[in-house]
């Protein structure tokens, strides 16, 4: 093993360590004292990140790992019960990807295809609530405990027997002794009644109705249960009777009395838990009560228990969560984004996450005061958070998980677009140069238009958006735009920004004359970025890349620029500066980055009667638009320019001409009119 694999091996080694100890705290301040120290879904996002680096370094797996056990501690105020067969956790899957890969996983454990058929799988909805477990002796509830650490719980029966979903007696036709497992919840009515009462109390409120479920089953009074009116799913049989499907256990349930979900279903395939985990995640605001995701069991009783038990979860089962409205990841960079009025706006670049169902990579820091009150270093694991339509922010840094290597964030000194001096106006850094700002909006609105990039969606007001809010700086930042970046923004949606990510990356293709005019150098129009390509086709045939064309550019002499048609003393000094300029040469190496790649356009002529000539065009053209009159031209092998020199063979004028005929006239150029013209090109 190498240096750099050692390197690597010791970091995965050390955030492993890291994200043990902080879930852990984490973990224990939730599910023992029932306190939110970050929310569930952050948490979530923690507890998967273990979960796929241990996935992928199975040789740092330890027994303390909370990937290996389920979280709790009975309290000391109860009566300790020890479960007949352990309870459970699931493992997370947050993506249809997740999901490919647990259902391979199993089907490597067991050597076999779990196939598909009319009940594979079956799909219940996650209720964000407390596990519980309940005995029945002769048909009546004698205990009730709550899963604890997974194989000790606390006794809560006398608190349990007030929930009035939970049945005291069974149905005839239950075994003697019969043992089941369920969750206890809070609809969201009851958790708003109960928080507008502490309210009326002058007491703090609940954060989330999981936390006081679990604080209320685990009152030492059972009148206080009693009073906040909890509700209850049965969803397991631990005593079986002989059930070949996990879905037969659910019907058994019901006959006996006990409160099933009836939103619960089967699924033929994957493809039918995506659609029904689609669909709950679109309608879940219409339950009465909070759900987190669906929970995907395989079926058959005789898989499920072929697959085991892996740490602290069955093999044949997983909670497939919908996207979380926070998340955690790590900060890769915070860069300065100059804004249209010139501002200065610290942007976080964001190792790429799914919050609030789109992918986000930016999150503005607003201003170097806002960095500061986070305590914010590049390198850290952050929480960001996106409710509703809020703009993506960080609201939290885990300090804890630091390793030591993050940098400190410093505003600069001078613009990153000119180099003006920055000048600070209360919270708000600004270049000193008033038109900075400006020439950047008028840049980008150039390379976003057609001809050029010609993206479609992206007009004026748009660029001004997203200069406003930081999320672009130069023309490559609106390839690393993510859905969730946009998505949040006042008057789109993720149908539009879906749209814009989708045009963006079917543009990253283009042609290289369009490319060279899309850069916006000074004084190259479309058919001089059309002879400069050609130029540089002809030194590298297999051109491809934003960077060959770079490298190009920079090697080639005033002299040698100006050999090619179109091409003086002022266009050639332009070129040259262009390329020589370390902020265009940092544009480029970006645009080459983020995947910008071109095609070479083949001319396809028909004869190469004109060839040798150079037209210039002014005026409208009664038969033909401009763009066909060039095309023509080109089939038969002449070349366009823009401006008229002694180089130029004819000046085409049309209805109402520019200063080009005057030019002709001065310089004893040849003129011609359309009919003329139409004779050239028979």
């Amino acid at each position: 093993m190498n240096k750099k694999e050692n390197k690597k091996i010791f970091r995965v080694k050390e955030r492993i360590e890291k994200l043990k100890k902080a879930i852990n705290k984490y973990r224990y301040a939730y599910h023992v004292l029932n306190q939110s120290l970050i929310s569930d879904e952050a948490l979530d996002t923690l507890k998967k990140e273990l979960f796929d680096l241990e996935q992928q370094f199975p040789e740092f797996i330890t027994s303390d790992s909370p990937t290996q056990r389920v979280a709790g501690k009975p309290l000391k105020e109860f009566q300790k019960i020890r479960h007949e067969t352990p309870m459970l956790s699931f493992n997370d899957a947050f993506s249809e990807q997740d999901m490919k890969d647990w259902l391979q996983r199993l089907e490597n454990y067991v050597g076999r295809k779990i196939g598909e058929h009319e009940k594979t799988f079956y799909c219940e909805l996650k209720i964000d609530g407390l596990a519980i477990e309940v005995i029945y002796e002769n048909g009546i509830l004698i205990q009730g405990a709550t899963r604890g650490d997974g194989l000790i719980g606390e006794n809560v029966t006398q608190n349990l027997k007030t929930v009035e979903a939970i049945p005291l007696k069974l149905e005839s036709g239950a075994p003697k002794r019969f043992v089941v497992r369920g969750e206890v919840f809070f609809t969201k009515k009851e958790f708003a009644r109960i928080n507008k009462e502490q309210e009326k109390k002058g007491l703090k409120t609940y954060a989330n109705p999981r936390n006081i479920a679990a604080g209320s089953v685990r009152q030492l009074d059972p009148k206080i249960t009693a009073s906040r009116k909890l509700d209850s799913f049965q969803y397991d049989i631990v005593t079986g009777m002989g059930q070949k499907l996990h879905q037969e256990e659910h019907d058994t349930l019901k006959s006996f009395g006990c409160k099933i979900n009836p939103n619960n279903q089967p699924a033929k395939s994957l493809k039918e838990v995506f659609e029904f985990h689609r669909y709950w995640n679109e309608h879940r605001e219409k339950l009465p009560y909070e759900i987190d995701g669906i929970v995907v069991i395989v079926n058959s009783n005789k898989d499920f228990e072929a697959g085991g038990v892996v740490g602290k979860a069955p093999r044949a089962a997983i909670a497939f969560k919908f996207s979380p409205r926070e998340a955690t990841t790590i900060v890769e960079d915070i860069k300065v984004q100059v804004g249209r009025t010139g501002a200065l706006t610290p942007v976080a670049t964001l190792k790429p996450v799914q919050v609030g169902g789109v992918t986000i990579s930016h999150a503005t820091l607003h201003n170097y005061d806002e960095i500061q009150r986070l305590g914010i270093k590049i390198g850290d694991t952050v929480i960001v958070s996106r409710a509703g339509d809020v703009i993506p922010q960080i609201t939290q840094v885990l300090k804890e998980l630091r390793a030591g290597k993050e940098k400190e964030f410093k505003m600069p000194a001078f613009c990153p677009v000119d180099e003006s001096k920055i000048i600070k106006e209360g919270a708000i850094y600004r270049c000193s140069n008033k038109r900075c700002g400006a020439r950047q909006r008028e840049s980008l609105s150039h390379f976003v238009a057609r001809p050029a990039f010609n993206i479609e969606g992206i007009g004026l007001k748009i660029i001004d958006r997203f200069l406003d809010e930081g999320l672009i700086g130069d023309a490559a930042d609106i390839f690393t735009l993510k859905e969730g970046d946009i998505a949040a923004l006042e008057r789109f949606g993720e149908k539009s920004a879906k749209n814009i990510i989708s045009e963006t990356e079917a543009r990253k293709k283009i042609s290289l004359s369009r490319f060279i005019f899309a850069l916006g150098i000074l004084h190259i129009g479309e058919e001089t970025a059309r002879l400069l390509a050609q130029k540089a086709i002809g030194i590298n045939p297999k051109i491809k890349s934003p960077k060959e064309l770079m490298e190009i550019f920079k090697k080639l002499t005033k002299e040698q620029l100006e050999e090619i048609p179109d091409v003086g003393p002022a266009v050639s000094r332009s070129v040259a500066d262009y390329f020589n300029d370390k902020h265009h040469r940092y544009l480029i190496k970006k645009l080459d980055k983020v995947g910008v790649v071109f095609t070479i356009e083949e001319l396809k002529t028909k004869s190469v009667k004109l060839r040798g000539k150079i037209f210039v065009l002014t005026g409208s053209l009664e038969s033909m638009s401009r763009d066909e009159a060039k095309a023509r031209i080109r089939a038969l092998a002449g070349e366009i320019s823009e401006s008229v020199s002694k180089k130029t063979s004819y000046v085409i004028v049309g209805a109402e001409p520019g200063s080009k005929l005057e030019d002709a006239k001065k310089l004893g150029v040849k003129i011609a009119d359309e009919k003329e013209f139409l004779k050239m090109l028979e």
